[in-house]
């Protein structure tokens, strides 16, 4: 496999000057294992996937950090809850130690768990204040391309400066969208087909049944499918229920599950008083391509890019890949909302920047114009919230960047 360049390195190295101990998080074979011994290569590197050394870290915690030079990756640290206390005493410690002898901060632990689930409780509990938390999703289009802007997108002038000197084509669109984000799958050849199927069965086996018991792993897989085939939809709990014939709440309960473990992403409703009418309900979106094709039974580009799903595919594309870009930057996602009231008005994405949003409208068409945005002046009356309406814009499949309106932009996909 070849080694592709991740956008969130600086970010990462950032946080080891500042905080003894780093937690990286995200699905399974996002390459965070990867990149923390790729950064870090004075590190020892443990991983708890080996029964044996999981054994010995469960059974005496403090013996087992103290048989270990600081310095250490700590790979799936989830599956060692009992850790926690012990790292907390051990970093405060040599946190101490540091300070008496004038020495410098420095990062002595690295962790990454796979299972945010039952991690971000023990963190919580245990190591608020001592460690910075960065999820890592799948290879970003930048990452496949070479891109080194890092810049998280905004419809600014600024951000196009700064991309189209780096710009390109759209011809293999369909494939990446198809083959997904695994670093496995896009540096190598490997069969896509058998590595989804083993993804989802190794998912089930070690993640989601030591969280919620599952009795028939199908049932599982066909909740999955039934979600992927709802990406870029309000999320219809009843509806979901019906189609795999278990409980509402199991759905709940599920979801739950693949949002903390960074599958699926919930993009909530835009809330303003000065706003009338509007749906309270979130929008779900799979945050692998390849993933949602493989459940959905989409299983070549062209079908695809030629079926009713297109558009469907194209907006998750879009959508994930600004997520990326924002979490590469370290730029929270909580500021990423959308817009839908039962006037049937919709604006697809809306990016808070501060005080400033930017609405986004996303079209699978080489031929954007201003009627697409028609909606975004419903947004005129947040301004009494001292609330600023920054560029709108149309991403879309046209090769370069246009003024079709007033403050709105037509920006290419291949911008992001």
């Amino acid at each position: 496999m070849n080694w592709i360049d991740r956008t969130i390195t600086n970010h990462l190295l950032h946080a080891m000057d500042f905080f003894p101990a780093v937690l990286l998080t995200g699905p399974r074979q996002v390459g965070k294992s990867s990149l923390l011994q790729m950064v870090a290569k004075d590190f020892e590197y443990i991983t708890f996937d080996n029964a044996l050394i999981l054994q010995q870290a469960k059974s005496d915690p403090e013996l087992f950090l103290m048989s270990h030079s600081p310095k250490l990756i700590l790979d799936e640290i989830q599956y060692v809850p009992e850790l926690f206390s012990s790292l907390k005493i051990r970093i405060d410690n040599m946190r101490f130690e540091a300070l008496s002898n004038n020495k410098p901060r420095e990062c002595l632990y690295l962790l990454s768990g796979s299972q945010a689930f039952e991690l971000m409780q023990n963190v919580s509990e245990s190591l608020a204040g001592r460690l910075a938390i960065l999820p890592l999703q799948g290879i970003s289009y930048r990452e496949q391309k070479k891109i080194s802007c890092a810049l998280p997108f905004l419809p600014t002038e600024q951000y196009l400066s700064v991309r189209e000197k780096e710009s390109v084509d759209l011809s293999d669109l369909w494939e990446i969208i198809h083959r997904g984000y695994m670093p496995r799958l896009v540096s190598s050849n490997d069969d896509w087909e058998t590595f989804y199927a083993s993804y989802v069965s190794t998912y089930i086996e070690r993640d989601v049944n030591k969280i919620s018991h599952i009795d028939d792993k199908t049932d599982f897989v066909r909740f999955m499918a039934s979600v992927a085939a709802r990406s870029g939809e309000l999320l219809n709990y009843d509806s979901i229920s019906k189609d795999i014939g278990v409980s509402s709440t199991t759905v709940k309960r599920w979801l739950q599950i693949l949002q903390t473990a960074g599958i699926i992403f919930l993009l909530y409703p835009y809330y303003s008083n000065h706003l009338k009418r509007m749906i309270k309900t979130p929008k779900v979106y799979f945050m692998d391509t390849g993933l949602m094709a493989w459940l959905t039974r989409w299983v070549t580009p062209d079908t695809i890019k030629y079926g009713a799903k297109a558009g469907q595919f194209f907006e998750t594309f879009v959508v994930s890949e600004i997520i990326k870009s924002l979490l590469n930057a370290g730029k929270s996602t909580h500021d990423l909302y959308f817009y839908r009231d039962a006037d049937q008005k919709e604006i697809d994405l809306i990016i808070q920047d501060g005080r400033t949003i930017y609405p986004v409208e996303i079209k699978m068409t080489a031929r954007p114009h201003k009627k697409m945005t028609s909606a975004f002046s419903v947004l005129e009356s947040v301004r009494a919230d001292d609330i600023q309406i920054g560029n709108g814009a149309v991403i879309n499949l046209y090769h370069k960047p246009l003024l079709i309106d007033r403050n709105v932009l037509s920006i290419p996909a291949g911008y992001l």
